[in-house]
């Protein structure tokens, strides 16, 4: 007995060294992904003590009681569409992998079948809700969009998520099947690096844009982009009048390729030149401060833990180098997405309020910024002040009394203005 004792201590021992091993390794990680975390979280916008906005001050019974109703049907609608969406893939993770037996294209094209086959399960799932809101939009105005169109829009676009899944499955199940456990370690960096090529050419796959034309916007423009420190920013206008009411624009892409993007139910009048102006200066202040690099660099602090928890997942069914694997692999990664949701929305409401007060400092008209708040409240039918549920959940903005208390609170630091 005394010699089998002998014979497996070394094996202990050579375990625990490895666990040790792997524990430091994971404090090390975890020092490292925390540090990177609050790099990423560093904003211009000193502390401020925003005071509550009544949002009766700004808007009318009528209008609060109209948006709110407005906002509730969508919030609902899109929180049962997700809880439908978590119940689809829980269903084809479960039984999805059965249909790998009918397919003879090897065990990598396989996967790739498989997961193709799951985006599209969830398209079909997600047609009546997404229905749903397309009736509710136009019953209020604010969209254009026929059902018919919506329908095929979202057939046509589900044609890019297949591309995607399709390279991501191939690289995934490629790596998994070279280096088993330690897929994720490559995986992670290379689809960062992917997100930030689609970031550098996102600017070219915004369809029906052109040019702004309008002297008095191209030189507001041209000088806020100067003010805000990027100068030669260029600005483009989309068509979208025919599809919604909504105005709203856009910051895309970095370096060369970065560009304003009007969409043009903000111009022709609808808002005054001073209210144009907060929102050009608005979208160069999330390029100013790198937020499309930065939502990069978190998008790799989700994917390093969201793909080592699909490796644990998938590892009683050999790894997501199986085919069988990648039905269960897209209900965790589409679960976690899902469950990380609030968290993305307070970073990216971090990364608003910072737009903000660039906005402030660089047109310093604390009263353009308050009318276009309340402009764009009444013209997209925004609950000013929407339940708390409803904010966590989906609202990857500040709300509307928020961002006037910080219009407030500017206004407090600089009386002369």
């Amino acid at each position: 007995m005394m010699s089998a004792l002998a014979e497996t201590t070394p094996a202990l021992h050579k375990r625990r060294v490895r666990l040790a091993g792997m524990g430091a390794l994971g404090l090390v990680g975890g020092g490292l992904w925390v540090l990177s975390a609050h790099a990423l979280w560093h904003t211009s916008v000193p502390a401020l003590a925003l005071a509550r906005v009544d949002p009766r001050s700004l808007f009318s019974a009528a209008f609060l009681k109209r948006s709110s109703a407005y906002e509730r049907l969508l919030g609902i609608d899109r929180l049962l569409g997700e809880l439908a969406l978590l119940g689809v893939l829980a269903v084809y993770a479960r039984r999805g992998r059965r249909l790998m037996r009918e397919s003879a294209a090897g065990p990598v094209g396989t996967g790739m079948l498989l997961g193709m086959l799951g985006f599209a399960v969830v398209w079909l799932a997600e047609i009546p809700f997404s229905l749903v809101a397309v009736w509710w939009e136009r019953r209020h105005g604010v969209s254009r969009e026929g059902y018919v169109n919506s329908v095929v829009s979202g057939f046509l676009g589900l044609g890019g998520e297949f591309l995607f899944v399709s390279l991501a499955l191939l690289i995934s199940m490629g790596l998994a099947r070279l280096t088993r456990r330690w897929w994720w370690a490559a995986a992670a960096p290379l689809f960062a690096s992917l997100a930030l090529l689609s970031s550098f050419l996102s600017v070219y796959l915004i369809p029906e844009t052109e040019p702004l034309s309008d002297p008095a916007t191209v030189g507001d423009v041209r000088s806020l982009a100067r003010i805000e420190g990027i100068p030669g920013t260029r600005a483009e206008v989309q068509d979208v009048a025919r599809f919604t009411t909504a105005p709203n624009a856009e910051s895309v892409g970095f370096g060369p390729t970065r560009r304003l993007i009007l969409w043009d139910t903000l111009l022709g009048g609808r808002f005054n030149r001073s209210e144009v102006r907060a929102v050009i200066a608005h979208e160069l202040g999330h390029l100013a401060h790198h937020h499309i690099l930065k939502r990069v660099g978190w998008l790799i602090l989700f994917l390093i833990p969201a793909t080592i928890l699909i490796t644990l997942a998938t590892s009683r069914l050999g790894g997501l180098g199986r085919p069988e694997a990648v039905p269960l692999a897209l209900l965790v990664f589409v679960g976690l997405q899902l469950i990380t949701g609030p968290l993305t929305n307070i970073i990216s409401r971090h990364e608003e309020a910072e737009a903000d007060w660039s906005s402030l400092r660089a047109t310093r008209d604390p009263r353009a910024e308050r009318d276009l708040f309340v402009h764009l409240a009444t013209s997209s039918l925004v609950d000013p002040d929407p339940p708390s549920w409803s904010y966590v959940l989906f609202d990857d903005h500040p709300t509307i009394v928020q961002r006037v208390a910080m219009v407030d609170a500017w206004q407090a630091r600089n009386p002369g203005r």
